[in-house]
């Protein structure tokens, strides 16, 4: 009798410590008595179990970060080209995560990977380089659409890298200098067409007005004296000195 009751007193004590369970703040934990499920799931905190009589499991309500592998694509346009994700989901209801799907993480990577292939091939090259924001959200869409009844919330997919055939790499650079060279052109050609229509401009205004030619032909005249020291002789228009003359012989015309 006197060992009965220590051995008793430890039984008890492995029950009370098997039946005390504890579920940290980003954890719930969902219980299935005798097989039925035990709503809602426990947590956070201290809570109990029947030892023998309830089963647990914990899920972690924190956001998983899932990197997609490299699938292999053909887009639209018949482009071999390999590309890869990042997706960011969490669990909003741990039932549901339990219960309608075996194993909701390996789950939502197949969906992912899939859905990856199914999108991409729809595009075609430049659209992928391009727009891949807009890839990005058609993504996730589905992949939110599909795992609600999981339990789980897609909150964000991101296309990390997408890896061209080495003759494409080398098509796309022509295309690139092709670009540049073209561009280079067309900026050269309007700065030409803008500075022919100053100088037409230039050349109404000096029409009109004969003595900015004059002023203009002194102005260049001072700044090849001020660039060179050689002595350079330039002919000087008679116009320049009609002014004076009229004044120095009143009523001369020259």
């Amino acid at each position: 009798m006197p060992l009965f009751l220590p051995v008793l007193i430890l039984f008890g004590i492995i029950i009370l410590a098997s039946a005390i369970k504890v579920a940290r703040e980003y954890e719930r934990g969902v219980v299935f008595r005798l097989g039925r499920l035990v709503l809602p799931p426990k947590g956070p905190g201290l809570f109990f179990i029947i030892p023998g009589i309830d089963r647990m499991l914990k899920i972690s309500l924190r956001t998983v970060v899932m990197d997609v592998p490299p699938q292999d694509i053909i887009t639209r346009d018949n482009v071999s080209i390999k590309i890869n994700a990042v997706v960011y989901f969490r669990v909003v209801n741990p039932a549901d995560a339990v219960v309608q799907v075996e194993n909701y993480l390996y789950a939502t990577s197949q969906l992912a990977q899939t859905t990856l292939r199914s999108i991409a091939g729809q595009a075609e090259l430049d659209e992928i380089l391009s727009e891949r924001d807009k890839l990005s959200r058609e993504i996730q869409t589905i992949l939110d659409r599909s795992t609600d009844p999981w339990g789980i919330k897609v909150s964000m997919v991101e296309i990390k890298h997408v890896d061209l055939p080495q003759e494409m790499q080398r098509a796309m650079a022509k295309q690139a200098e092709a670009e540049r060279e073209r561009r280079s052109k067309v900026i050269r050609a309007l700065g030409e067409f803008q500075a022919a229509e100053k100088i037409s401009e230039a050349a109404k205004v000096m029409s009109e007005y004969p003595m900015a030619l004059q002023l203009r032909y002194l102005q260049t005249l001072a700044e090849i004296a001020t660039e060179n020291n050689s002595t350079t002789v330039f002919p000087i228009p008679i116009d320049l000195f009609k002014p004076i003359l009229e004044q120095l012989i009143p009523g001369e015309k020259t």
